[in-house]
């Protein structure tokens, strides 16, 4: 996919299942629970066991779109891409990694907390921008950048429930990722992944 299929697919589907575990078995049956609940966009952060190859592995499935996340460097990025990764996903706004992005044409989405980084990351390049960690009040706070910066395309991925998804999302995020609500630890270690299909399939019903 290019850029604006990439950046058409996350606006139509307005949802993300973003895996980070420690647990290596874990990794592929967790995924492919999230997909059977109706994700269809996922992302595995650097920080998972053999990330790398698991992009490699779902990237294949064309019916996804699968990005990387933890995305820290230049270094990081290029070897994302080159496992197959869609987009870049990092918990920071760093200019160096957005300008590669850039220079590449590739979907970067950084982090950023207040309305200055949300604003720098958008400045520099960055179609969508990651609303990390999660404040307080998400929907009032999302509600109140958009006032005065309307253009921005914010994305929180902390403290995203099934249930609260619908006020963020009409408070006006552009999606919504979620991470250790559907991802469970706990399921994760005991092999519940039956757990996982079953939040996923809320989660999405409640975006939808």
């Amino acid at each position: 996919m290019d850029r604006a299929q990439i950046l058409a697919t996350f606006q139509r589907e307005r949802c993300s299942a973003i895996l980070r575990t420690k647990h290596a078995d874990a990794v592929a049956p967790a995924l492919e629970a999230a997909i059977s609940g109706g994700f269809r966009i996922v992302e595995v952060t650097l920080t998972t066991p053999n990330a790398l190859a698991h992009l490699a592995a779902f990237a294949r499935n064309k019916e996804l779109l699968v990005g990387a996340g933890t995305v820290l460097s230049v270094r990081d990025a290029e070897a994302a891409i080159r496992a197959g990764a869609s987009f870049l996903v990092s918990p920071v706004t760093d200019i160096d990694v957005i300008g590669w992005c850039k220079a590449n044409h590739v979907v970067c989405i950084p982090g950023a907390y207040t309305p200055t980084e949300l604003l720098a990351a958008h400045r520099a390049g960055a179609e969508i921008q990651k609303l990390f960690p999660a404040p307080a009040d998400m929907p009032g706070f999302i509600k109140a950048c958009l006032g005065p910066l309307p253009f921005l395309k914010i994305f929180p991925t902390s403290g995203v429930t099934a249930e609260n998804a619908k006020a963020i999302l009409d408070a006006g995020a552009y999606g919504v990722g979620f991470v250790g609500t559907l991802f469970d630890p706990a399921d994760l270690e005991a092999g519940r992944f039956d757990r996982v299909r079953e939040r996923a399939a809320r989660m999405v019903q409640s975006v939808r």
